[in-house]
């Protein structure tokens, strides 16, 4: 049976405006237990900011959180998919483009988030990154 994203992505995603600030993003990803937040103007989807985003991209460089916005720090150049895409082919551009993460858009509308973790839960549940991706938060 052909499985397709919308069957393990994660639906109703955390989006923020572009113009949020590092810190508010980091607050909202530590209070809903999340590693990504899509970045959205309107219902537009613009751009993909990870925990590793903000590490790598602001804090290292010494940009004051408060004042920085997602809309420097995020991943512009998205791959998405859509919700009735093959999950194959969610598996082949993560391969392709070394992503973790794919935003999962419906007319170029985020609608939810497809990561390695649902990938592997769904796919190899017995597996290291499975184990991990299931078990629950350790904060």
């Amino acid at each position: 049976m052909t499985q397709h994203v919308r069957d393990i992505m994660t639906a109703a995603p955390v989006t923020v405006q572009p113009q949020t600030s590092v810190t508010t993003v980091a607050r909202l990803m530590r209070d809903q237990n999340i590693g990504a937040v899509l970045v959205a103007e309107g219902d537009r989807l613009r751009g993909l900011v990870s925990d590793r985003d903000l590490v790598v991209r602001a804090l290292a460089d010494g940009e004051d959180p408060e004042q920085t916005t997602v809309a420097g720090v995020c991943s512009g150049d998205l791959v998405t998919v859509e919700a009735e895409d093959e999950l194959d082919r969610a598996v082949d551009l993560m391969r392709e483009h070394s992503v973790r993460r794919v935003p999962v858009v419906e007319d170029g509308r985020p609608v939810g988030i497809v990561s390695l973790g649902d990938l592997a839960i769904e796919r190899d549940p017995q597996s290291a990154l499975g184990d991990i991706s299931a078990a629950r938060s350790n904060r």
